[in-house]
């Protein structure tokens, strides 16, 4: 068994749950916020068994789409008054962390 913790933008949250949730996946979920950009995350918490990893993933590359947004970043340091540049980052997609189980119980 693994654990799937997976990072996704909050934009994709609702097409990915009912999508895992089609395919038979269960999953926790956390609202959780970026440390970079500081935006909405969604935070899944999946236990999945060795030999269907491989299809969750898929699912989650084609449910995660990555974009391009213009924004603004403020340096968080310093007394200086700096003024923010708009910056081109790439948005969305997911990051995924599968980790082993040693066991598992429900209770």
């Amino acid at each position: 068994m693994k654990l799937l913790i997976t990072i996704i933008n909050s934009d994709d949250s609702h097409k990915v749950l009912n999508e895992i949730t089609k395919a038979g996946f269960y999953a926790t979920k956390l609202t959780t916020t970026g440390g970079f950009l500081r935006t909405g995350n969604l935070t899944l918490l999946m236990g999945v068994e060795d030999d269907k990893v491989d299809e969750l993933l898929d699912l989650l590359k084609k449910n995660c789409s990555k974009r391009e947004e213009l924004t603004t970043v403020m340096p968080a340091y310093g007394d200086e008054f700096m003024s923010s540049v708009p910056v081109k980052i790439t948005v969305g997609g997911a990051t995924v962390f599968v980790l082993d189980v040693d066991q598992f119980h429900k209770m």
